[in-house]
């Protein structure tokens, strides 16, 4: 299995014969407004450019998985690519009707927890919680995924989430072999962070059985952890052999 990352939470799963495009934001830089005005200083989003080789490796994608709708996760040019090439597209079922409006080509909804045969293997949706206390409802349903293939590593994808018993459970009891931490501590303008603070990402990385694959940093005006930062933090608790932060457009074989 090889991951391709290419900017936040974009990347492509290559495994076997397939390549997976993950959360497609693939907008030009500053292409959509601040996600904060006061907290943090109002730069547009993307902070950067998608990396030079990234046309590339979309041009080889056959499906997609989306988690959420949000547009750092699904933006306008996202959805015009997955549109044009037809791409097949694995969803939440909450997400299906939004999606069909665009006139998306939705493969499967899944529903949370239930296993779903996914090409040679299963998937499975695992509920996800994004942000701390009251502010998590006002942010939607996200899902994150579980997959398991024939022959191959399995990946736990954890999505827009703070650290929950449902992600403690898939860590715990499915044991994935490469689990996707969404690492950026993102906070919006007012009330709790919408993404782990550092001390869960750390919680996250020493409960993972294996190893971690960060994403989510530095592409966003509202995600103030660096991957220095992070990398430092996994450092201090001996951890840091356990840990990948890809620059954008840095492939990991797995």
């Amino acid at each position: 299995m090889q991951i391709h990352h290419l900017r936040n939470a974009t990347f492509v799963i290559e495994v076997n014969d397939k390549f997976i495009l993950v959360d497609p934001m693939l907008g030009k830089k500053a292409s959509m407004q601040a996600f904060t005005a006061v907290r943090f200083k109002p730069i547009k989003n993307p902070l950067v450019e998608l990396p030079s080789n990234s046309a590339g490796i979309l041009e080889k994608v056959t499906h997609c998985l989306i988690t959420h709708l949000h547009p750092d996760h699904l933006d306008e040019e996202g959805i015009r690519f997955l549109k044009d090439k037809n791409i097949p597209v694995f969803c939440s079922i909450n997400d299906v009707k939004a999606l069909q409006k665009n006139e998306l080509n939705i493969e499967k909804a899944l529903d949370y927890w239930k296993k779903e045969t996914f090409f040679d293997g299963i998937i499975i949706g695992i509920p996800a919680v994004h942000g701390y206390g009251p502010i998590a409802e006002q942010m939607g349903n996200v899902m994150g995924f579980y997959m398991e293939f024939l022959n191959e590593k399995s990946i736990y994808i954890s999505s827009d989430t703070v650290y929950t018993d449902d992600v403690h459970k898939v860590l715990k009891e499915l044991q994935p072999d490469i689990s996707v931490l969404a690492g950026g501590s993102a906070q919006l303008d007012e009330g709790e962070p919408i993404l782990m603070t550092m001390k869960d990402l750390i919680q996250f990385i020493q409960d993972s059985p294996h190893k971690i694959y960060a994403n989510h940093l530095e592409a966003l005006n509202h995600c103030p952890t660096t991957r220095i930062e992070l990398k430092e933090a996994a450092k201090k608790h001996s951890l840091q052999h356990k840990v990948f932060i890809p620059d954008d457009g840095e492939s990991i074989l797995f």
